[in-house]
């Protein structure tokens, strides 16, 4: 079989997903030249766990099928998928807790264009899972009828975030998380992090490449997580289980609000300076008054982002609890597994020691379940009480 394109370079792990979308990019190719062959579809579904490298994939195979070369890596094609500026790539993410109907159809009605390149218009909708209802009916209408030269690249983490009737449309491809050697193995080469402490934070991330990456070379953010995975040893009582949930959730607001600064400052100022703002001459002033509403609507898209950016951080904090347990639960059975709670081993041991396996299984199901609750917009701190007074039960 023949190695994939240079740009499937980056998908770490996920050899027979690159071979496969590869495949498909040499048969579009083929479709461009009018050969009848098979094996292309209009629109793709792009599954698996958060870190899996959904996102990489998906523009790794637009980068294929925009490039004449079939994904060379280097020619102005592929540089402008990998910055996201190609006239043919429309590059869709969500920011805030949902995608509405209305940005929807104005999605649907720019995919149709034709392309500018002579080769495909090619939608990369990363989190597709965040569309609402109303929009998932108007992106189900593009793709049973599309136009003939759009391909659609919908990425969620798994096929049941989609209505059935997409998903049934959608050609599914499924990744699964990287093995800790070749994540660490990433982190070596791109990033110069030395052998031991790539794979330490390969492991603690569970393979989520991204998060690895922040853990091997951002101080803070291990910082944090080692906080979390203190936070089971404190569960001695009711009031240590709620002093805990209030430091969990307050962690998060700080962490999200770091990420919300360096990224709101430089959406207001540009915004500013699109209208004039420090300019003189005719008109300026007439454009300044015009932006007020422009604001407006940027002040209301970063305070949903801050508030999914909130949610993410509290999550990720619930995902270091679980892999915690999970841990525990490793021990419990004897199980030959990398521990991913690096530094908390003597916890680890306590806990294993003072509980069944099936305490530790409910343990992990309250996880789970409080994640699920966030989701379905319970305010963060009552849910993460309720969690942290079931584990301490």
């Amino acid at each position: 079989m023949a190695a994939p394109p240079p740009v499937f370079g980056e998908l770490v792990g996920q050899d027979a997903v690159a071979a496969e979308l590869a495949a498909a990019a040499g048969t579009a190719a083929a479709v461009l030249r009018g050969e009848q062959v098979t094996g292309m579809s209009h629109a793709w579904l792009l599954t698996g766990p958060p870190g899996s490298g959904r996102s990489v994939a998906a523009r790794a195979f637009a980068a294929a099928l925009l490039c004449p070369y079939g994904g060379c890596g280097h020619c102005p094609s592929c540089h402008q998928v990998s910055a996201g500026t190609h006239a043919d790539l429309l590059l869709v993410r969500p920011e805030g807790l949902s995608y509405g109907v209305r940005q929807t159809r104005s999605l649907v009605l720019r995919a149709a264009e034709v392309p500018s390149g002579g080769r495909w218009q090619v939608v990369l909708f990363e989190d597709a899972d965040r569309a609402t209802e109303q929009a998932a009916n108007a992106l189900l209408k593009a793709i049973e009828e599309p136009a003939p030269r759009t391909i659609w690249l919908l990425c969620a983490p798994s096929p049941e975030e989609l209505v059935t009737t997409i998903r049934s449309r959608c050609r599914l491809v499924t990744l699964r998380i990287p093995a800790p050697a070749a994540v660490a193995g990433v982190l070596e080469r791109r990033d110069g992090v030395p052998p031991e402490r790539a794979l330490a934070a390969a492991r603690a991330a569970q393979g989520h490449i991204g998060r690895a990456r922040r853990l091997a070379t951002d101080a803070e953010a291990a910082r944090r997580r080692d906080e979390v995975l203190a936070v089971p040893a404190r569960l001695t009582g009711v009031a240590a289980a709620l002093a805990a949930a209030a430091d969990l959730v307050k962690a998060a607001e700080s962490e999200a609000a770091a990420i919300t600064t360096e990224l709101d400052e430089p959406e207001r100022d540009a915004l500013r300076r699109a209208f004039g703002e420090g300019s003189t001459g005719k008109g300026v002033a007439r454009a300044l008054r015009g932006s007020a509403g422009a604001l407006r609507d940027l002040e209301d898209r970063q305070k949903s982002r801050a508030t999914r950016l909130k949610r993410d951080a509290l999550d990720r904090a619930l995902l270091d609890l679980a892999s915690f347990y999970r841990d525990v639960l490793a021990v419990q059975v004897g199980a030959e597994a990398d521990l991913a709670s690096a530094g908390h081993e003597r916890d680890v041991s306590a806990i294993a020691g003072a509980s069944a396996p099936e305490t530790t299984v409910r343990r992990i199901g309250a996880v789970m379940a409080c994640r699920e609750r966030l989701e379905l917009n319970v305010a963060p701190l009552l849910a993460v009480e309720e969690l942290t007074l079931a584990l301490a039960r």
